[in-house]
């Protein structure tokens, strides 16, 4: 599947601004958000390239995805979805699929758009549209199903506080909201938004701890987001590691020791303990339950590197307001009068069915 990569329709993906509350009415259409890898798809004649968000090629990160997108029964098409392995509880898992990437294990594919295929270029064209094309170019490879690595997202029209509810409640990070009218724009606006249920936020890692008594690799992260150029101090990760991830953390690590904090001001002893300073060049996703007063991290918990994120890019994500006629609230406490019709729970042929 090696040669030369055809230039994909477009330079840059569509990305989603988190906001406080999903948006109301039929406009929009609802899909899970999953706990992956952002992937566009690209196959010519025989060959495929799988394109992380920054556009490098990771194609031999995802051998069966790749095997499966060139299956597809079209000369040409691009594909923009999301790459993720499942859990046995049917969620997926952002630390597993780190673990799966560039081995024999089960990498699914989620697609939730086409922007091309054979001669008809679809970027242009209403988002409802480009996802029925999707369907049926699926359905004919007689991929799209709940079991292969090539899937289809399904999506909600409508009923955004139903749909966000029911994915909250069975343990979904949260929905994406599309304008299903809408041609793909490449860059982040409000036409694709993001609701969470849990705060998750990426973070530049500048210094571990130490291990202690039978922990192995490092004792906790010391991490920290961009703001006006300097990279400000946002706590310490503790939890969310197994002895595999702290080993190869502390590979990722010791080549990037230096004797100087890159936080600045730099973070006092009391907040880090004794610290090694490294330079800030690896980015870790990090789940919390909110940002303190003095803009630190309360309970955080690892949840993976980023390898398809700048350092320099990644600044405190704080959610817009909803669009206009959005459903104000948080995310709902688990109560029966919180619960929705079971028909508005997405219905994808991802594993959040």
């Amino acid at each position: 599947m090696a040669g030369r990569r055809p230039e994909p329709p477009v330079r840059e993906l569509q990305l989603a601004t988190l906001v406080d509350a999903p948006p109301a009415g039929d406009r929009w259409l609802h899909e899970p958000k999953l706990d992956g890898y952002r992937i566009l798809a690209v196959k010519h004649g025989e060959r495929v390239w799988l394109l992380s968000r920054r556009f490098n090629d990771w194609t031999d990160r995802m051998p069966s995805v790749a095997r499966a997108v060139a299956a597809l029964p079209a000369e040409r098409a691009v594909l923009d979805g999301e790459a993720a392995v499942v859990q046995p509880d049917g969620r997926t898992s952002f630390q597993a699929l780190q673990n799966a990437l560039g081995t024999a294990a089960d990498v699914s594919y989620f697609a939730f758009d086409l922007l091309a295929v054979d001669g008809d270029e679809l970027a242009r064209r209403p988002l409802e549209e480009r996802k029925a094309r999707l369907r049926a170019l699926l359905a004919d490879a007689g991929d799209g199903d709940a079991t292969g690595p090539l899937r289809y997202t399904d999506h909600v029209v409508g009923r955004g506080a139903e749909v966000f509810a029911a994915a909250c409640r069975t343990g979904l990070e949260g929905i994406v909201s599309k304008r299903r009218d809408l041609p793909y724009h490449p860059g982040r606006s409000l036409d694709w938004v993001k609701v969470k249920c849990l705060q998750r936020q990426e973070l530049v890692i500048g210094g571990f701890t130490e291990p202690e008594g039978s922990r192995v690799g490092i004792g906790a992260l010391l991490v920290g987001h961009v703001a006006g150029g300097k990279l400000v101090y946002a706590g310490k990760v503790g939890t969310g590691f197994d002895n595999r991830t702290l080993v190869a953390l502390r590979r990722r690590l010791d080549p990037l020791l230096t004797t100087t904090s890159p936080f600045e001001p730099p973070p006092p002893r009391a907040w880090t303990g004794p610290a090694r300073w490294v330079r800030p060049e690896l980015v870790a996703e990090v789940a919390f339950t909110e940002w303190t007063a003095d803009g630190r991290l309360r309970h955080p918990s690892f949840k993976g590197l980023r390898d398809d994120k700048r350092a320099a890019d990644v600044v405190r994500e704080r959610p817009a307001a909803a669009p206009a006629g959005a459903t104000a609230g948080r995310a709902p406490r688990r109560t029966r009068a919180a619960r929705p019709a079971r028909s508005t729970r997405p219905r994808t042929s991802s594993p959040h069915r």
